[in-house]
């Protein structure tokens, strides 16, 4: 019979990679919440439609990397491609606009989207992203900038830039397209197959394609950013005096647009060149208008994502195994000991002390081998001799030392050891 194997471009993450994604989700939700961010739990699929209108039904998530399928009913559900539009749908199904405070959330969790796997990009992929709602104040930009700053600084990565642009308004955008369709005009023969498609669905994102030849074609196109309403443009320049006031570095970047339709104005990037062409860690942007297309009433936005396999591909390796330690290896044989480390398992797991055992053992000698493989720090060895004595040998798996302590109380000891050291 044929190993049923798992699908390209999903991937397991095994017990020994688990630790590195811990502590990136434990700095996300730490970060999230001290700038005060909720967390918010959307489902992983939702009505096709809600992502059509959204994202845009001529982008190329909606047109050929979403995971779409018929109901038993016939409706059209998606796997979440991203988690902006259903974290809209819920602030507005649960009329959350009515609360008097601006609603900042966070959410950590897979997406997909059918693209040609590679590092950092697969079919399922993880996400932590933050949504703003209720103000335009360009001081909302630019504490969701500082969030994703301060976050991934605090996690060490390398040859971080930020990178920023304006979007302006949909006037500007309706204005300016047209400039930048006649420029593209001209480059056709220049231009991949794909921005020669865009070029009439959504001219934008031909600047942003990463194809060499593309990027040179487009290098003495029509800047957006010179194209600016007045409004627009004291909003972006806010937002840029904030950023320096708070120390943030940032690199104007007019060809940064974004591959979802709906932002405005204020579109951001955090790249590293230790990631090479698809080199983004987290982006986002403003969304004014994305809550009132679904229907809501008409309120302000602006957030980010956080592609999580990226992180990881760029967070140094632990130097040890620290992450997944287990501090005591219950070494219990004999008949006596044995029935005595079954309950002082389970005592030390019930006051919040880790502790494991090979069950399969039944010789000090095979214990004493599982403990050191095991990287616990210590083993408690308690056979029939100790069992008699009502004592336990505490033994140092790192030094070899030994020390015998009753096994009365012996719980409590070892917790206030752990915990004052």
């Amino acid at each position: 019979m044929d190993t049923i194997k798992g699908i390209k471009g999903v991937k397991d993450i095994l017990p020994e990679e688990t630790p590195r994604w811990r502590l990136i989700e434990d700095s996300a939700r730490r970060w999230a919440l001290c700038y005060g961010y909720q967390e918010i739990r959307i489902p992983l699929f939702e009505l096709t439609a809600l992502f059509a209108r959204s994202i845009g039904a001529e982008t190329d998530i909606v047109e050929k990397e979403m995971y779409t399928f018929p109901d038993r009913d016939g409706t059209s559900l998606t796997l979440r491609p991203e988690g902006t539009a259903g974290t809209v749908r819920a602030f507005i199904e649960h009329n959350r606009a009515a609360d008097p405070l601006p609603q900042k959330y966070f959410y950590i969790g897979p997406m997909f989207r059918h693209e040609r796997p590679q590092a950092g990009r697969l079919r399922q992929f993880h996400q932590f992203g933050v949504e703003f709602f209720g103000t335009s104040d360009p001081r909302a930009d630019i504490e969701v900038i500082a969030l994703l700053w301060r976050l991934l600084s605090d996690l060490a990565l390398p040859a971080l830039t930020l990178e920023i642009n304006s979007l302006g308004s949909s006037g500007d955008r309706a204005a300016y397209k047209p400039l930048l369709r006649s420029f593209l005009s001209q480059q056709e023969s220049r231009l991949c197959v794909n921005c020669r498609r865009r070029m009439k669905t959504n001219p934008l994102r031909v600047l942003d394609c990463k194809v060499p030849d593309c990027r040179a074609a487009t290098e003495s196109a029509p800047r957006l950013i010179d194209h600016l309403s007045p409004e627009a443009l004291a909003h972006f320049d806010q937002v840029l005096a904030g950023l320096v006031a708070i120390g943030i570095p940032y690199r104007l970047n007019p060809r940064l647009v974004r591959g979802l339709d709906y932002y405005c104005l204020t579109s951001f990037e955090i790249t590293s060149t230790h990631l090479g062409a698809q080199n983004a860690v987290g982006a986002g942007g403003r969304y004014d208008g994305l809550v009132e297309m679904l229907g809501g009433p008409s309120v302000p936005a602006v957030g980010f994502a956080i592609g999580l396999e990226r992180v990881v591909l760029m967070l140094p390796r632990p130097s040890s195994s620290s992450f997944n330690e287990c501090l005591y290896y219950v070494a219990a044989f004999g008949e006596k000991g044995t029935k005595l480390g079954l309950g002082l398992l389970e005592e030390l797991r019930r006051i919040g002390l880790s502790a494991q055992c090979d069950y399969r053992a039944i010789t000090l000698k095979a214990h004493l081998r599982q403990a050191d493989r095991s990287k616990c720090r210590y083993a408690i060895l308690v056979g029939d001799d100790e069992a008699a004595r009502g004592s336990v040998i505490l033994r140092n798996l790192s030094s070899k030392a030994q020390e015998e302590l009753p096994l009365a109380g012996l719980s409590s000891l070892l917790k206030t050891r752990t915990f004052s050291s």
